[in-house]
């Protein structure tokens, strides 16, 4: 049986969202390139998402086959994420009022992230429809590197949902042995489909054209870090590598803005920090990009540093790869996939500086090293494209439609 139409359901960050700001980050890029690939596939993708600004339509056509609606649930204004349990149920409400004023059938409920995984288990109920649930990160996983939120409620509905979906998603094989260990999914109702990366946009280019392009400096080394600033991400052991390097000539480019609620702090001190090393000259603060404006800074750069506490993926590693980057990245989670120790990047174990300017020496003091591990990088993600993880979803939900469903226990 084919399937014509998903729910793709994104309560907290809509997939137009800017990445790198708020609460928008790799999940963002995740549901709108998905979208988008599965629509091209010939599954139209509705994203279900809660309303932040007055201005927002309540429903936008974002390509044929793709179209994302804006649910009120709330104050039509961003909301902290630590209050966003609250809106669930709201959110779920005029979310089914929708489905049943719209006239429009689904065939799957496609949850990600865990408050959105709330929404599709009670919709899932309501509709009679088999839910397929992502959940990005887990809070069990994020706890074991002591950065678990504290809310009691998030593990337990995250334990629900993998024990009443018809299907979870899981990026790498380190994220399935997490559901299966940390919250005792079974084996048979999880997929592995790593996500994809756009090769028409991430794609190997000239170096000196791109720092041209980013009024970057020409000569001299060049790191890079994107991402979101929150503890998670660790944009301050990038800065602390950077003055473990110890090259004049050396500049660090952080990409992104602040997120959650410590976001602003974390990123008064990672601006204090440069100052106190004596760094203000070697490092550039770079507001969030538009996705596909990443590409030329990852063509800039030297090396990616990509040192988180952890990761369910890793798109910043994989496009950095696939713009012919080499990464030296925290050996966590899917990183620990994308990246090929030693072939295409390097992993880290350890949590010093030294750790990392080690490998980053490595590379800027061998040129032709470093662009044999470039071309490694590039030609390994050739692996991942969105076309795949589409097709191979698409062939994933048709299944569920001959599957006896899953009972909540």
């Amino acid at each position: 049986m084919s399937v014509r139409r998903v729910a793709l359901i994104s309560m907290h960050t809509s997939p137009l969202a800017q990445p790198g700001t708020g609460d928008g980050g790799g999940m963002n890029v995740y549901v709108r390139a998905l979208a988008s690939a599965l629509a091209r596939a010939g599954v139209e993708c509705d994203v279900l998402t809660r309303t932040e600004h007055a201005e927002q339509a309540p429903l936008v056509e974002v390509e044929p086959g793709f179209r994302v609606l804006h649910i009120d649930a709330g104050p039509r204004s961003p909301v902290p994420k630590r209050d966003l349990p609250d809106l669930v149920h709201p959110f779920t409400d005029a979310a089914l009022d929708r489905f049943l004023a719209s006239g429009v059938s689904y065939d799957v409920l496609h949850a990600n992230y865990w408050l959105s995984g709330a929404v599709g288990h009670r919709m899932k109920h309501e509709l009679s429809l088999p839910l397929v649930a992502t959940f990005h990160t887990l809070d069990r996983v994020k706890a074991e590197a002591g950065l678990g939120e504290d809310l009691a409620v998030r593990s337990r509905t995250e334990r629900e949902v993998v024990d009443c979906s018809e299907l979870i998603l899981a990026s790498t094989d380190e994220e399935e042995r997490q559901l299966i260990e940390l919250y005792g999914g079974g084996p048979e109702r999880i997929a592995i489909v790593p996500p994809g990366v756009d090769h028409a946009v991430f794609s190997p280019g000239d170096r000196a054209t791109a720092r041209r392009a980013l009024d970057l400096p020409v000569d001299g080394p060049i790191l890079l870090f994107v991402g979101r600033i929150q503890p998670l991400k660790r944009a301050d052991l990038a800065v602390r590598a950077l003055a473990e390097l110890g090259d004049p000539s050396a500049t660090l480019v952080l990409v992104g803005g602040p997120s959650g609620p410590d976001g602003e702090d974390e990123l008064v001190e990672l601006r204090a920090l440069v100052e106190s090393l004596g760094l203000a000259e070697q490092v550039r603060f770079v507001a969030p990009q538009p996705h596909a404006a990443l590409a030329d800074f990852y063509r800039a750069a030297d090396v990616c540093l990509v040192p988180s506490r952890t990761e369910s993926f890793g798109l910043v590693a994989l496009e950095a790869a696939a713009c012919g980057t080499p990464v030296v990245a925290a050996a966590v989670g899917g990183l620990r996939a994308i990246v090929a120790d030693g072939e295409s990047g390097f992993l880290v174990d350890g949590r010093e500086p030294a750790d990392y300017a080690i490998p980053v020496r490595l590379l800027l003091g061998d040129p032709e090293f470093a662009a044999r591990m470039a071309a490694e990088a590039a030609a390994r993600s050739q692996r991942y494209a969105w076309s795949v993880t589409a097709a191979r979803l698409r062939r994933l939900y048709a299944d569920l439609a001959v599957r006896e469903p899953v009972q909540c226990r």
